[in-house]
């Protein structure tokens, strides 16, 4: 961990006072450690926060031969980072290094104190995320072995990094003797991506669920309890549902399928959200919203996917891939949509290896110094073009329509109207694509002028239209001609007929025609594509939520 600022150091390692020390003795317990005992292991789960009184701990990376020290604990201080409130894996070895005495305090008493008592949270809080922040630009407990020119190594990369868990990337093209490291763990160079977790277990081009199996991303899932709010997919709106449903005292667990944040957590910049005057990323908002969600004891399991709704019978169950399955008494659909792809022939071939659906640090690493094109007319293609301008030799906006004031917000307009290195192309479509295993050129077409033009870029960004993620609903609820799910009062008669409404009341806003099952953000119909409205929908959906549940 590189050293931070003084002020950041304060945040980082606070100091607890002696008021602070009564307070918390009263929750945990008083235990003594002798010199060489290990308190927790890199890969354990996490069951303990501990508190120095007296003596030191040390914590360390066991994954490095010279295992460096992070940080040593000194009295006052207390060990942990943000995997205390979402239950995974420690990501460091804590060793004492001379006789102490700790206040020992289990993690579900960590986490009712962070609930209940604002100051001693805002120290906790404070120091977990920080110390998070720290921890993701060292070298983890995981190495990455890939390639710049393969799909699935970009996947593995975007799925550790969104998800904050540090790791080591090793690029075979790059890397002269990546051969040695290859041949230490008995993998040819055909098998990669390869992810090694801790030094001994080795996974070949691994799903994403199986890279968060490895490291401890989630508890086993309970498949006979039954939660008050089951919500599917940890986007804006989801994890505004999560946040208000828990703060509200509702035994919430969250479904999402990659990363917290959706397709908002891969925006470079959000500029015109309230009360961010200087704008946010997406990865940061979205990271904020995951840990309050935590905080009010809201389970949100990773990489764990929606497969199948069972609506026949009640409580309501979601099979998920893998086999699980998990029963809720109402649920709240926050699935979210996916960008269009092109109907070009061989565009698969070139998904992450040229052709990309998000514009984050990494893709910006990848096309750095080189020239690239975004189609797209809408908020998420602009903050692109903008972001990845600055990295870039230049960048083409095509856009179909005559421009962007239709689709855009006037503020992304004018700064790509002042960007030197953006050209924007109305009328503009992608009809071909050039390349070998990795997208080479491209050409794209006028379609006033009925021009031509071809141009090697062997980069291109698809940020048009969206595709609701709603094929999994299995025919449960009624869905529009574009499959987005309607709700409230978008919902006709015939609806509620054809669906066997079977209430007197009719829906509240944001329910579907099943009593309890509501949509909030993009995969609902007729809803503003915005963060700001997606955030509301999912705080409102909560209050009609327990309306239901009393019903």
């Amino acid at each position: 961990m590189s050293d931070p600022t003084p002020p950041d150091r304060a945040g980082m390692f606070p100091v607890l006072d002696a008021a602070q020390l009564e307070r918390l003795e009263t929750y945990g317990h008083r235990r003594t450690a002798k010199p060489g005992e290990i308190l927790f292991d890199q890969g354990d789960p996490l069951t303990c926060v501990y508190i120095v009184i007296s003596g030191s701990l040390k914590v360390v990376n066991p994954s490095r031969p010279d295992q460096p020290v992070i940080v040593t604990h000194m009295p006052g201080q207390f060990s942990g980072e943000i995997n205390m409130l979402s239950g995974r894996n420690a990501l460091a070895r804590g060793i004492v290094t001379e006789p102490s005495e700790f206040i020992e305090i289990d993690l579900p008493t960590l986490r009712h104190i962070i609930q209940t008592d604002s100051s001693l949270s805002d120290t906790f809080l404070r120091a977990f995320i920080t110390r998070r922040i720290a921890l993701t630009g060292t070298p983890g407990d995981v190495i990455l072995i890939g390639s710049s020119h393969s799909a699935d190594t970009l996947r593995l990369r975007e799925f550790l990094s969104r998800n904050g868990h540090p790791h080591t990337y090793v690029d075979i093209d790059r890397d002269a003797d990546v051969q040695s490291l290859l041949d230490g763990f008995h993998v040819g160079l055909d098998e990669i991506p390869v992810l090694v977790c801790r030094g001994t277990r080795v996974l070949r081009n691994p799903s994403n669920s199986l890279t968060a199996e490895c490291l401890g991303f989630n508890a086993d899932v309970d498949e006979k309890s039954v939660v008050d709010v089951i919500v599917v997919g940890a986007g804006p709106s989801g994890l505004a549902a999560a946040v208000y449903a828990a703060s509200e005292g509702l035994n919430v667990l969250v479904l999402e399928s990659s990363a917290p944040g959706g397709q908002a957590g891969t925006s470079s910049r959000i500029e015109n959200y309230l009360g961010f005057p200087m704008g946010v990323s997406g990865e940061e908002l979205a990271n904020r919203a995951f840990v309050q969600a935590q905080k009010f004891g809201a389970k949100v399991a990773i990489a764990l996917t929606a497969q199948k709704l069972v609506c026949a019978s009640e409580p309501y169950a979601i099979e998920i891939e893998g086999g699980s399955v998990v029963h809720g008494r109402s649920i709240v659909l926050a699935m979210g949509v996916a960008y269009r792809s092109l109907a070009l022939p061989d565009i698969k071939k070139f998904e992450g290896n040229g052709i990309y659906y998000a514009a984050t640090r990494l893709e910006s690493q990848v096309c750095n110094g080189e020239e690239i094109a975004i189609v797209g007319g809408g908020n998420s293609a602009g903050q692109a073009a903008v972001f990845l301008a600055a990295a870039c030799h230049h960048v083409w906006l095509l856009v179909r329509g005559p421009g962007l004031s239709e689709t855009m917000s006037r503020y992304l307009i004018r700064r790509i109207e002042e960007n030197p290195n953006i050209t924007l192309l109305p009328y503009t479509e992608v009809e071909a694509l050039e390349g070998a295993e990795c997208l080479e050129r491209i050409r794209w077409r006028n379609s006033k002028t009925g021009e031509t033009e071809s141009r090697p870029i062997g980069h291109l960004f698809l940020m048009t239209g969206a595709i609701p993620n709603t094929a999994w609903l299995n025919g449960c609820v009624a869905l529009d001609e574009k499959q987005f799910v309607k709700t409230g009062a978008d919902l006709q008669p015939r609806d509620l007929t054809s669906f066997k409404w079977p209430l007197r009341r009719p829906p509240y806003l944001l329910e579907t025609t099943l009593p309890r099952i509501f949509a909030v953000g993009d995969v609902r119909a007729g809803s503003v594509k915005r963060v700001a409205s997606a955030v509301g929908e999912g705080s409102i959906a909560v209050q009609f939520v327990h309306r239901a549940l009393a019903d």
